[in-house]
This record gives C-alpha cells, sequence and structure tokens, in this order.
C-alpha cells in the first residue's frame, strides 16, 4: 500500500512538471510568429538616431508611429508601437551647472545605477540621460541634457541603452536646436 501511495505522488509530480515545461513552451510559441513590420526610424523629433541602437529596444509589431510631444523649454517625441507607448525622447534645456545625475533625479521613472564620460551619461538597463557638451545658451546661462526612456519596451540592456543616449546626444549636438541656444 506504501509503494501504491509513493508511485501516485511520483505520477503526480511528473505531471506537474510536464504541464510546467508545456506552458513554457506554448508561452514561447506565441512570440516566434511575432515580426517586426515596419520599418525603425532613422529619427526622433528630426533628430538622427542610430537604428542599430534604437532597434533592440523596439518590439515585434504592425505599426511604429513617432509623436511630437514639446512644449516650451523641451522638445520630445513618443515612440508608439500599434498602440502602446514603447519609449520617449526629451531634449530640455537647463540651469547651467546642472549635473546629468539632477536631471536623472527628476526625470528618472526608476532609479538608473550606471555612468560613464565621468557622470555625462546615466543609465539603466531602460533608461539613460546624457547631457551635451557644445550645446549652452549663454543668454539664459542654460545648457542641453537629452532623456531616452524605453518603460515600455520589454528589453532591459544597459550597455545597449549606453550605446544609445550615447548616439542620441551626439547627433543632438550637431542639431539646429543645439546651435539655436547659442544663438
Amino acid at each position: 500500500m506504501n509503494s501504491h501511495r509513493t508511485a501516485a505522488r511520483k505520477s503526480g509530480a511528473v505531471s506537474a512538471t510536464t504541464l510546467t515545461l508545456l506552458v513554457v513552451l506554448l508561452a514561447g510559441c506565441g512570440d516566434e510568429g511575432q515580426k517586426r513590420e515596419y520599418a525603425v526610424p532613422d529619427t526622433l523629433c528630426g533628430t538622427a538616431v542610430d537604428t542599430d541602437a534604437l532597434s533592440p529596444f523596439l518590439p515585434a509589431g504592425k505599426e511604429i508611429t513617432v509623436r511630437d510631444r514639446s512644449y516650451s523649454g523641451s522638445k520630445g517625441c513618443e515612440v508608439v508601437v500599434d498602440d502602446k507607448l514603447v519609449m520617449t525622447t526629451t531634449q530640455l534645456w537647463m540651469q547651467e551647472g546642472t549635473t546629468t545625475s539632477l536631471v536623472a533625479a527628476r526625470q528618472s521613472l526608476g532609479d538608473p545605477d550606471r555612468s560613464a564620460g565621468n557622470g555625462r551619461f546615466v543609465y539603466s538597463g531602460y533608461e539613460a540621460f546624457g547631457k551635451t557638451r557644445t550645446c549652452v545658451d549663454t543668454e539664459y546661462k542654460q545648457e542641453l541634457y537629452t532623456v531616452i526612456q524605453a518603460e515600455g519596451s520589454e528589453r532591459r540592456d544597459s550597455e545597449g541603452m549606453k550605446r544609445l543616449i550615447m548616439s542620441f546626444t551626439d547627433e543632438v549636438e550637431k542639431s539646429a536646436d543645439c546651435k539655436a541656444g547659442a544663438e
């Protein structure tokens, strides 16, 4: 009688393991059929973006929309895939002497725990903040900062986010927005 109970327990354990494996396999199959049917944008709010750095943070889907969300003192975009907000970018002017860490503390959705360029860039796996080197508004004593937040992305990649903010910030430095502050 004891051996019958042991066999029943083993059979139940095997069934639970099999069921768990089946659920995991079926969950993985759902993503296999999905693919990216849209082109990755090469600009965000008129600023060139490294599509190789941006692409991993964008999900599979049919349609991508980039919407302007600028307001006084900042320029911003929302990246939406199939009606889901995936990413936002922002360029904002802050008082000279402000640090990237302070901008991150004010704008962050989480707690970016990495930095590069002697604190010029602060980032995590899904958001990043950068300080331009040459974009200074001498009249108003302000400097231009960049923000990328990919909260709606399933991807979490600190090194990828660092690469994206560094390339985006470099492009902002070449833009008319940077030059406008210097005039």
